[in-house]
C-alpha cells in the first residue's frame, strides 16, 4: 500500500488514540459534572482495546502514511501501565510519539514515560490562578499539583512542553495574561485555544468564544509579539514569537479561522472505533475486525482504514452554523481531544 488521501486531498498522517474515556477532572467544556456524574456509564474494560490491539492498528496504518501518534483520553494516565504501551509503540522508530495529559498524575509518571520512549508531552492547563483552575476543572486538585507535574516532566528530559489552554469568555479569559507571563522565558509554549462546540453537553455559545485574534492583541499589548513561520504544513497552531526573544506562544483558532482543509488526523476511540473528525457522529468499527474469530491480517486492517479515509469528507468547522452545532455528535472525552 501507499500513502492515502481523502475526498479533499488530505493525507492520513496523524492518529489520536483515546486509551480511556475516564477522567478525574470535570472541565465544563468537556465533561460537565451534571452529565458525567457518579451514575455515568463508562466503557467496560472488556470493550476497551488492549495495548496489543492498539499496536496492531498503528502498525497497519504505517503503510498508509501514518507518522504521528498522540495518546489521549479522557485522561490517559488513568490507564494502568501506560508507559508499557509507549514502549510497545516505540518499536516503530519512524513514529513521533506524543501524549496529552491534564498533568494531575504527571509527577508520578513523567520519568517512566520518558524512559519508555515518549517524544513529546502536552499538558492541558487553562489557568494558573488557583480559584479559576478549580472552577475550570471542577476538581479539588490544586493547580500546584499540575505545575509540579510540569516540573517533573522537564526534569525527565521533556521539552519544550506544550501547555494547552482553552479560553472561555467570562470564565478564565481574565487570567490569560497571567498564564502567558508564567511560561514566558520558560522554554515551554502556551497554546491558547478558542472555546469549541465539542459534544452536546457543554452548553457552547458563540458569545463565549474569545477569538484568537483578540488573544494575540491582548498579549501583544504587554509582551510584544511577531508572527513566526509554521514548523510544518498543516500545523494547527499559528505561531507567534516574543519580540524580545524570550520564547513563543501558539493560537488555535478552530472556530473563527477553521483549518479543516489541512486536517490529517484520524481518531481511534478507546473501544476501537475510528473517526475522521472531532465533531463526528458515526465511526467505523475496527474492534470487530481485531477480534474476529477467523482472525484478520494486518493488510485487512489497512484496507478497512484506507476505505474509510478515502471516503472522508469531514469539515465541520468550515460548515459550522446554527444547524451544524445542534447535530447529534459524540463527546470529546470519548473521541479523544
Amino acid at each position: 500500500m501507499h500513502p492515502v488521501s481523502d475526498q479533499l486531498g488530505r493525507p492520513l498522517a496523524d492518529l489520536r488514540v483515546s486509551v480511556t474515556d475516564r477522567c478525574n477532572f470535570r472541565c465544563r467544556y468537556c465533561m460537565p459534572r451534571e452529565h458525567f456524574d457518579p451514575q455515568h456509564r463508562y466503557l467496560p474494560r472488556a470493550e476497551i482495546l488492549s495495548f496489543e490491539e492498539i499496536v496492531r492498528v498503528v502498525g497497519a496504518l504505517l503503510p498508509l502514511g501514518l507518522r504521528k501518534v498522540r495518546l489521549t483520553g479522557g485522561e490517559p494516565l488513568l490507564r494502568s501501565e501506560l508507559p508499557e504501551l509507549v514502549a510497545m509503540l516505540r518499536r516503530f522508530p519512524e513514529l513521533d510519539l506524543a501524549l496529552t495529559t491534564n498533568g494531575s498524575l504527571l509527577s508520578k509518571h513523567a520519568q517512566a514515560l520518558r524512559d519508555a520512549g515518549l517524544d513529546r508531552l502536552t499538558v492541558s492547563l487553562d489557568s494558573t490562578a488557583p480559584d479559576v483552575f478549580a472552577r475550570m476543572t471542577d476538581s479539588e486538585l490544586p493547580v500546584s499539583e499540575v505545575l509540579s507535574g510540569i516540573e517533573a516532566a522537564r526534569a525527565a528530559g521533556f521539552g519544550p512542553l506544550k501547555i494547552n489552554a482553552v479560553v472561555r469568555r467570562g470564565v478564565n479569559d481574565h487570567t490569560l495574561l497571567e498564564l502567558a507571563r508564567h511560561f514566558k522565558a520558560s522554554g515551554d509554549i502556551v497554546r491558547f485555544i478558542e472555546y469549541m462546540d465539542v459534544g452536546l453537553t457543554n452548553g457552547w455559545r458563540m458569545e463565549q468564544v474569545v477569538s484568537g485574534k483578540d488573544m494575540v492583541s491582548l498579549i501583544d499589548a504587554e509582551m510584544p509579539l511577531e508572527p513566526a513561520a509554521p514548523h510544518y504544513p498543516g500545523e494547527v497552531a499559528k505561531r507567534y514569537r516574543y519580540r524580545d526573544g524570550s520564547g513563543e506562544i501558539g493560537v488555535i483558532s478552530s472556530v473563527t479561522q477553521p483549518f479543516c482543509g489541512t486536517c490529517a488526523r484520524l481518531r481511534l476511540s478507546a473501544d476501537g472505533q475510528i473517526f475522521g473528525c472531532l465533531f463526528a457522529r458515526v465511526g467505523t468499527d475496527l474492534r470487530a475486525l481485531l477480534r474476529s474469530p477467523r482472525g484478520v491480517a494486518d493488510s485487512e486492517l489497512s484496507a478497512a482504514v484506507q476505505r474509510f479515509w478515502q471516503a472522508r469528507g469531514d469539515r465541520y468547522s468550515e460548515l459550522r452554523s446554527v444547524g451544524t452545532k445542534s447535530l447529534p455528535r459524540l463527546e470529546m472525552s470519548y473521541l479523544g481531544g
